[in-house]
């Protein structure tokens, strides 16, 4: 794994996650790996697929440039805070807008089978969240981790190898609670 890319999935600059994606970045470095990172926060796109992968949509500069990213890496690593249960909605339409068929995958006419376009990358997941660990999995069945490995990772022919998780990460420092009644 000489190509690294790190994809910060939270949608705020200052949070825990920021920590966890230059940890990895620095460890990266210091093994001598060629590391390149997308932040989606600071991407201009549309995250919502408007009319679907079947008419295709127009894609902004900045997803041609993650996708010459995610293409060029043999690695990605994917950071990002688990938001009700998944993925934050800015990493899901980044998700929806960049690995699409015809790049990520590949439809088979009259077959319910694709083709997996990715399949010499491997991954590795880092997630933040406020709860433990244990009781996501026991609970929850850990939903993120199951969207992104299964449903996007392993679709497209990535081997996710590696899953971090970083339980019980307090938002009282950050936040103010707030009346909702």
């Amino acid at each position: 794994m000489n190509k690294i890319l790190i994809i910060n999935g939270h949608p705020d600059a200052e949070p825990f996650c920021m920590a966890l994606a230059g940890a990895y970045i620095r460890s990266a470095l210091d093994k001598n790996a060629e590391v390149r990172a997308i932040d989606i926060r600071d991407l201009h796109f549309n995250p919502n697929l408007k009319i679907g992968y079947e008419k295709g949509s127009e894609s902004e500069p900045d997803l041609f440039a993650a996708w010459e990213k995610v293409k060029w890496a043999e690695h990605l690593v994917w950071v990002h805070p688990v938001c009700q249960g998944g993925l934050p909605a800015l990493t899901k339409g980044f998700i929806d807008r960049v690995f699409l068929p015809g790049f990520a995958l590949r439809y088979r006419e009259n077959s319910v089978w694709w083709n997996k376009l990715l399949k010499e990358k491997t991954a590795h997941i880092l997630t933040a969240f406020h709860q433990p660990g244990l009781y996501y999995w026991l609970v929850f069945r850990r939903p993120c981790l199951n969207q992104l490995k299964q449903t996007t990772l392993q679709y497209c022919g990535i081997r996710p190898f590696g899953f971090t998780q970083a339980g019980t990460v307090s938002s009282r420092l950050r936040y103010k609670k707030q009346n909702l009644s």
